[in-house]
């Protein structure tokens, strides 16, 4: 577990520092907000998603602490030219694996490069960091208008 840890921190630091799709997408069709009133995260997600509902082009824009901004760019690559339920499902499997009990091994099946937050459940504050853009981006594909939120 101990090279997981290591990968988590060489691969929050890359996305923190050079986040993939820290942008706005020309023909981003779905947004949403985001906001972690407990440390101040915020977050827009934008989504292209075709006729066919796949999601062609993602980007996102805001200001947070290094996990939250590691968690939406590696989301970021994780579901663009997915289709929306592909992306849906995702969602629900980064969940399972972030919010899991701590003392539980996680289960990694299905999430890919995204393994490296399983630790992050050991840290439970840090874990509404590590889901908002993911939560955000649940509500831009639902197209729900209200500010997404961790609680």
């Amino acid at each position: 577990m101990s090279e997981l840890r290591e990968l988590y921190q060489t691969t929050i630091l890359d996305h923190n520092k050079k986040p993939r799709n820290f942008r706005v997408p020309e023909a981003a069709n779905r947004e949403a907000d985001g906001y972690n009133p407990l440390c101040g995260d915020k977050v827009r997600v934008l989504v292209q998603v075709d006729d066919a509902g796949l999601v062609e082009d993602i980007g996102f824009q805001g200001s947070g602490c290094a996990i939250s901004t590691a968690s939406a760019s590696m989301m970021t690559e994780a579901v663009k030219g997915k289709p929306v339920s592909d992306a849906l499902a995702l969602f629900e499997s980064f969940h399972d694996l972030v919010t899991g009990p701590p003392l539980e091994e996680p289960l990694l099946e299905g999430v890919g490069k995204l393994a490296v937050f399983s630790g992050v459940r050991e840290f439970p504050m840090r874990v509404k960091c590590a889901t908002l853009a993911w939560h955000t981006l649940k509500s831009a594909l639902d197209q729900r208008s209200e500010t997404a939120k961790t609680e």
